[in-house]
């Protein structure tokens, strides 16, 4: 690595530290802590008050964050709050990125942030229609990607790989059904031995053999 290379990366790593800084003086109250990851500034936010730190982070002239990336959730299963929310920020002026966090359970909704990014409204459903996270505040909260009548979450880390429901098109009923998945074959349990050397047991078919 280079010695400017060197400068452009410690550079950058104190102006993310600022802007943390910063925050934490104008919301003290608002942001749980922050810390560089990845190259980029995390902030971890109370969920309460995610549209004013958002609203902060577009706004104020220090930082200029006018961009929104992206939206998503993710799922822990083990915690108390099980998703997170995930916000990226682009500031072009200052070519700087900043991920914001907040954490939420299956019931209490995360304030949409609409109201200062009006392009938040896809990202916010997709997170409701992915993970069934709620946004309250939101204008038109309903699923996105997934069909009408849809059952479950399917990003969510307990959702079976199977789905709980296919659809087909019945030609006697002229329409699209839906019905509980059926699964071909039992799941069986396989010895990964190597099909030169023989199987433990007799596969189907092969009893005559």
């Amino acid at each position: 690595m280079s010695d400017d290379s060197l400068n452009s990366y410690e550079d950058k790593t104190d102006a993310l530290n600022e802007i943390g800084e910063y925050l934490s003086q104008k919301l003290p109250e608002s942001i749980s802590e922050y810390f560089i990851s990845y190259g980029d500034l995390s902030v971890v936010v109370r969920r309460e008050d995610i549209v004013a730190v958002i609203r902060l982070l577009r706004e104020d002239l220090r930082l200029r964050f006018i961009s929104l990336v992206d939206i998503c959730g993710v799922d822990f299963p083990g915690r108390v709050k099980r998703f997170e929310v995930v916000y990226h920020l682009l500031s072009p002026t200052r070519n700087l990125r900043v991920r914001i966090k907040v954490s939420t359970d299956e019931t209490d909704p995360v304030p949409s942030i609409t109201e200062v990014f009006a392009g938040a409204v896809w990202y916010e459903r997709e997170a409701y229609d992915m993970f069934g996270i709620l946004f309250s505040g939101h204008p038109d909260l309903r699923r996105l990607l997934t069909d009408y009548g849809f059952d479950g979450y399917p990003l969510r880390k307990d959702f079976p790989t199977t789905g709980y429901v296919e659809l087909r098109y019945d030609e006697e009923l002229r329409k699209v059904v839906y019905e509980p998945v059926k699964l071909a074959q039992e799941f069986r349990t396989f010895d990964y031995l190597s099909p030169w050397e023989g199987t433990e047991y007799v596969l189907p078919g092969d009893e005559k053999a």
